[in-house]
């Protein structure tokens, strides 16, 4: 048997792992900092819990989980019996439809699977306010950190099964939260060491104005979907899926100044304020787009550029309001952060009037991006720092008290487990990258004074534990 994992998914070893870590805890403490409280919920969710929350193509990635035993084949006979009533009543037989196999494939995949994997963080953060809703205190500001997976094609800075690091408010409609999570961003990415990023920043109001305004505000959903795209494809591809998705040529014209506007985020803000001189709630969307950027102007930011993108569409449905993404202006690798406001994402789960607001840091990508520019301090290395080598029952015994000081002190040490060749031992601490060996003998018992190698260096020397202790300690 070939060994290997599925494709689009990893195994991390303890130096990756290290280096994960590291990213984690900076957003942690940072979530922390903010006032956010952590929960966690399960990786499988009921499939219609997810299905319909992220329109077409979200619903498309989502991992279906198929039912078990006896229900596993009665949903597939009930499958056959679905395709057979279904076709051919309506002469349809064996012949391709395209749009009736897409219909059966949903109908079946009802009756097959009954459960789904995590598409993202927040929608079954939704279910949970519901579910919870009588526990918690209004407004509620949480954080996640978990993975969640999505059956997309795998390729450079896109996995099937990474991680989410999530920040929300819910039960509040201010706009003073918009403001502290660009704040956020701008403290978690710093504090991770990137010097150079930009938050994007846009608003699904001004985006259905835009719909209004070339008088198809029914087609807000694909505009929004097609724009999203721009950056990849460019705006003739652009152009083709919006005709697609049936916009003709005047109501297409209408919508090209939208890819032409520049300047300052001001000056942008203006030029869309002429073009959405008719749309009530398009200029909402420049209000509360101009009041997240004066709040922030007035606060500062460390590193991070502020810049309105009139473009940025994110693709999910569920997003009402302001919208964010961050990208690294060093490494290309398409965003590393992303979020917005939605407005009643609980109300489809039966708790309506639910305004709430959040972020993800995708600790992949920022992972990626870290790495290319060497960021990592070497303290992220969380690798053993004093190995002790084994000559012995009774030199073993030893040291393991000294161990147990050392531990106490919170540095990070081992002893060897057998008395094996000396040469094997030095070679596990030079495979393990551990800075410093500990040799201890009959001499250094009876004087207190241990052997201590810098594997740097080759240097040895006598120290005492408490030197050692201090040594670490500086």
């Amino acid at each position: 048997m070939k060994v290997s994992i599925p494709k689009g998914m990893r195994d991390f070893s303890p130096e990756v792992m290290a280096k994960r870590n590291y990213i984690f805890d900076t957003v942690r403490k940072s979530f922390q900092l903010y006032g956010f409280e952590q929960i966690e919920t399960p990786a499988m969710e009921n499939r219609e819990t997810l299905t319909g929350k992220y329109g077409d193509e979200g619903d498309s990635l989502i991992f279906n989980i198929l039912k078990r035993g006896d229900k596993f084949a009665s949903a597939i006979l009930a499958s056959r019996n679905l395709e057979n009533n279904i076709r051919k009543p309506f002469g349809v037989g064996d012949k391709k439809d395209n749009k009736l196999d897409s219909d059966l494939t949903k109908l079946i995949l009802e009756g097959l699977a009954d459960g789904a994997l995590r598409y993202d963080l927040t929608v079954p953060f939704a279910r949970y306010v519901v579910q919870h809703q009588n526990e918690i205190a209004f407004p509620f500001k949480r954080y996640q950190i978990q993975p969640v997976w999505r059956a997309d094609r795998p390729q450079k800075g896109r996995y099937r099964e990474f991680y989410q690091c999530d920040a929300d408010i819910i039960g509040s409609d201010s706009l003073l939260n918009e403001v502290e999570l660009v704040k956020l961003f701008d403290e978690v990415l710093s504090n991770l060491g990137l010097k150079d990023f930009s938050i994007k920043l846009n608003n699904r109001k001004i985006l259905s104005g835009i719909a209004e305004v070339i008088g198809r505000p029914e087609m807000i959903i694909p505009i929004t979907v097609a724009i999203d795209k721009l950056e990849k494809i460019g705006l003739e591809k652009v152009n083709e899926e919006l005709t697609q998705r049936g916009l003709v040529e005047e109501e297409l014209e209408k919508i090209q100044p939208l890819f032409k506007i520049e300047g300052s985020n001001h000056e942008k803000l203006n030029q869309l304020s002429s073009f959405l001189a008719d749309s009530e709630i398009g200029l909402k969307g420049i209000e509360e787009t101009r009041f997240i950027l004066n709040t922030v102007h007035s606060l500062g930011l460390k590193n991070a550029d502020l810049e309105v993108d009139v473009t940025l569409a994110r693709g999910l449905d569920y997003y009402t309001g302001a919208i964010f993404e961050v990208v690294s202006n060093e490494v290309k690798i398409g965003s590393i952060c992303g979020g917005g406001r939605y407005a009643d994402l609980t109300g489809i789960f039966g708790l309506p009037n639910m305004s709430g607001v959040g972020i993800s840091f995708g600790a992949d990508r920022i992972y990626d991006v870290m790495e290319e520019l060497k960021l990592f301090p070497e303290s992220a290395n969380a690798s053993t720092q004093v190995l002790f080598i084994n000559f012995g029952e009774k030199e073993a015994a030893y040291c393991l008290g000294v161990l147990q000081k050392l531990r106490a002190e919170g540095i990070r040490t081992e002893l060897y487990p057998d008395a094996a060749k000396m040469k094997k031992q030095m070679k596990y601490a030079n495979d393990k990258q551990i800075p410093f060996v500990v040799m201890v003998g009959e001499d250094e018992m009876s004087s207190g004074q241990l052997s201590l190698k810098n594997m740097e260096s080759g240097e040895q020397s006598k120290i005492t534990v408490a030197e050692l202790v201090s040594s670490f300690n500086l």
